[in-house]
């Protein structure tokens, strides 16, 4: 067993734990927030480096954050075993079929997401779920870490090596220029200065696509300003921050005080679901809500 492998290597299986949460969130402090049990900081930085000192070897290092080869090693190790405690500990109480654990991007989590949640649960009594806020390099960690039953993102350069996907439906890639900017066509934005109009993206792979198709039209375009969410995008713009780059639906709102323009000519961005293994049948039914809610609101995510 991984326990017993662990103590007979002198290894603290708590420090373990936390040493999987610093790895997991990137640094001692968002570890602090994300442990779901009451720990400060200093207590985790202090029994990881217990832990460190029990094998010898530095596991990360600290500021910027960046685990160490033996770090990463250790992490691999163990994130299967921790990331699947709750879900096991549900299979226990019996009830692991009503438990989804689902990653998606926290553009979906305040429209889309909860109207499917809501109508699963309707058809399976005593239905929860958990929700992990995440881009698709994020979720594909998580399903090969066995933390997640299902991702929902943009499958933009998806990797191999079992993740399965089904494509839900594509998207458009918009910008967002304030309501009282100047330009009226894009076609004006590519003949102006474009230094002159800082580029606001959010991180992840939708901006490399984006990007690689201004290479393919001999433009130069980096990002100035890199947020968390389109959300923080069209804020950001609204100011005057800059031009943002955002995902839109055919018939998508466009943000309060903000232009949209849409770009028809640039890749579609294929969103869809994924996940590992066979599909158990609360995975099978959420994909099903997901389809129904694309055919019926005629949008997806």
């Amino acid at each position: 067993m991984v326990i017993d492998f662990i103590n007979s290597r002198g290894m603290n299986v708590h420090h373990l734990e936390l040493f999987y949460y610093v790895a997991k969130h990137g640094g001692l402090s968002a570890a602090a927030r994300g442990i779901p049990y009451g720990i400060q900081q200093p207590a985790i930085s202090s029994q990881v480096l217990r832990l460190e000192q029990s094998l010898g070897r530095k596991l990360f290092e600290r500021k910027p954050f960046r685990l160490t080869s033996e770090g990463q090693t250790l992490y691999e190790f163990i994130a299967p075993f921790f990331g699947a405690l709750e879900i096991t500990a549900s299979k226990i109480r019996g009830n692991t079929e009503r438990v989804l654990r689902i990653g998606a991007p926290e553009a979906i989590h305040g429209d889309y997401l909860p109207r499917i949640l809501k109508d699963l649960g309707k058809k399976i009594p005593g239905f929860r779920f958990n929700l992990l806020s995440a881009g698709l390099d994020e979720i594909e960690a998580a399903l090969d870490a066995g933390e997640i039953d299902l991702g929902v993102a943009p499958l933009v350069h998806k990797k191999s090596g079992g993740t399965e996907c089904l494509v839900l439906l594509d998207l458009h890639m918009g910008l967002l220029v304030p309501k009282a900017s100047p330009l009226r066509k894009v076609e004006e934005l590519w003949k102006s200065n474009l230094l002159s109009f800082p580029l606001i993206t959010t991180g992840g792979r939708v901006p490399r696509l984006f990007l690689e198709a201004l290479k393919s039209r001999n433009i130069d375009w980096l990002p100035s300003l890199e947020l968390e969410s389109q959300l923080l995008v069209s804020s950001y713009v609204r100011e005057g921050f800059g031009v943002g780059l955002i995902l839109v639906e055919a018939q998508g709102k466009v943000p309060a005080g903000t232009r949209l323009f849409r770009l028809a000519d640039f890749p579609g961005v294929p969103y869809g679901i994924l996940w590992r293994g066979a599909l158990s049948a609360l995975q099978e039914a959420f994909i099903e809500e997901a389809q129904k809610a694309v055919r019926d609101l005629g949008v997806g995510f």
